[in-house]
């Protein structure tokens, strides 16, 4: 086999594998970097860029259907699943052009084909040998299914979902994490009946329970249905649809199944263990320096255990490939990574929950506080309820930023400075937020948390 040497090969294109690149690239490494589908992954081609060009159709069939209620007349005509496809693809075409770029202008190495890691120093692909000091394992994750449910037809994982070209009448949706959710929407802003079972006690299980209340009742708002606390034991299709049973002895009859389940790691058969790796279910634990077992290999994104976010594994590339040239930089802490659910409402979130810090700081060493979106100008003039929650040590700093409402995603990112820096209350409500914005909520609340509530009861 022809071997070339380099400072690091990567394996893997996605997010996180990508970003190693680009950024050891830029440190001046030589960089090799192997991927079998299209550079970007799952999240540029299969996940967040497609789905949230969905998710933004979506609001735009919504605005159309309510916009009587802003004095503006318009009829939603119906849902041209072929041209929302064109535009979904448009923008990820613009995407992976732009990033096709990057990685050509930066003089990386890349190179298609299947990889596996034959040694702590070497991945092969079709016949070539890569070898570097060091590799980085980023391989990604798949669409999860659960026992005995055999994906295909009318039953489908998120990848199905996207293919689909028309729009369902009704659909059975099995997961109420992120994804089911977020397709949860996107299908009842489509005039699709939607009925949501999850197994845990409520929707949104991963976020403040406060937040999951709020989150239910908007749901049922819009008419989506759902079954918490309900377990899924078979499905079964034919030509004409699928029939979902559950644990109860209910039967949920539908077009079509969606497995929203989660996502597993990809690592099987790709020569990790037989290197020395160590796989534990199919993840790659690390240290803090996303070190696996075998010094020379990194592992970085949703292989490593822990949160499942493209912006979690972008920000590994970039610590794994800077701690390769030496820089030492600060290791990636999942609890203060920013989270966003694209649906209506939105939810964005970062640190800890009510009930984690209570269990971190002690049941009374916590307070929190929320500000509702009622008393927020711009978020009466785009018609949308909700709030920002904090979590705080008792005189201490803000531990979580909690928020849930139309577009408040956006906000999670003064939220993460916030927590991040240990912010006090008082700190943040020293500063001046722009009015009218829904920015200000995030400044109003931290005011009341400091003793000095403004547009909010005391």
């Amino acid at each position: 086999m022809a071997e070339q040497e380099y400072d690091v090969v990567i394996l893997g294109g996605g997010s996180g594998g990508y970003a190693a690149a680009l950024r050891g690239a830029e440190l001046g490494l030589q960089v090799a970097l192997v991927e079998k589908d299209k550079l970007g992954g799952t999240c540029l081609h299969r996940g967040c860029i497609p789905t949230k060009a969905l998710l933004h159709a979506a609001e735009i069939a919504d605005a159309t259907r309510e916009s009587e209620t802003f004095g503006v007349r318009a009829t939603l005509e119906g849902i041209d699943v072929p041209a929302v496809t064109k535009y979904r693809e448009g923008v990820v075409g613009k995407l992976y052009k732009g990033l096709q770029g990057l990685v050509k202008s930066r003089k990386i190495t890349y190179v298609e084909g299947t990889g596996r890691l034959a040694d702590a120093h070497t991945v092969e692909v079709d016949g070539q040998r890569l070898r570097g000091k060091h590799v980085v394992l980023a391989t990604g994750s798949y669409a999860r299914t659960l026992p005995g449910l055999e994906i295909g037809g009318r039953i489908l994982t998120s990848d199905g979902a996207l293919a689909l070209d028309h729009v369902p009448d009704k659909v059975v949706v099995l997961g109420g994490g992120v994804i089911g959710v977020e397709f949860a929407s996107v299908w009842r802003s489509f005039g699709v009946d939607v009925t949501i079972v999850e197994a845990l006690p409520r929707l949104v299980a991963a976020e403040d329970e406060a937040v999951s209340k709020v989150f239910e009742r908007a749901y049922r708002k819009r008419g989506i249905t759902f079954k918490t606390g309900v377990r899924f034991t078979g499905a079964t299709q034919d030509d004409d649809g699928v029939t979902v049973t559950l644990e109860s002895g209910e039967e949920l009859r539908a077009d079509y199944l969606l497995v929203a389940v989660g996502r597993g790691p990809v690592t099987e058969g790709l020569g990790y263990e037989e290197a020395g790796v160590t796989v534990d279910r199919g993840f790659v634990p690390t240290d803090e320096r996303l070190r696996t077992g075998v010094d020379s290999v990194f592992a970085v994104g949703d292989i490593v255990p822990g949160l499942q976010l493209a912006h979690r594994g972008f920000a590994h590339g970039i610590f794994v490939a800077e701690e390769i040239a030496g820089l030492n930089p600060a290791p990636v802490v999942d609890v203060m990574i920013p989270r966003v659910t694209y649906s209506d409402p939105e939810i964005g979130s970062v640190g800890y929950t009510e009930a984690q810090a209570k269990e971190k700081f002690g049941a009374d060493r916590v307070e929190t506080y929320e500000y509702n979106l009622g008393g927020n100008g711009r978020s009466q003039i785009i018609g949308t309820a909700g709030f920002v929650r904090l979590v705080r040590e008792k005189d201490g700093p803000v531990v979580g930023v909690h928020t849930i409402g139309a577009r408040m995603g956006e906000q999670i990112g003064e939220g993460q400075l916030i927590v991040s820096w240990e912010a006090y209350p008082e700190d943040v409500a020293a500063l001046v937020h722009a009015h009218p914005t829904q920015n200000e909520a995030m400044g109003e609340a931290h005011l009341a948390l400091a003793g000095k509530p403004l547009h909010a009861h005391s």
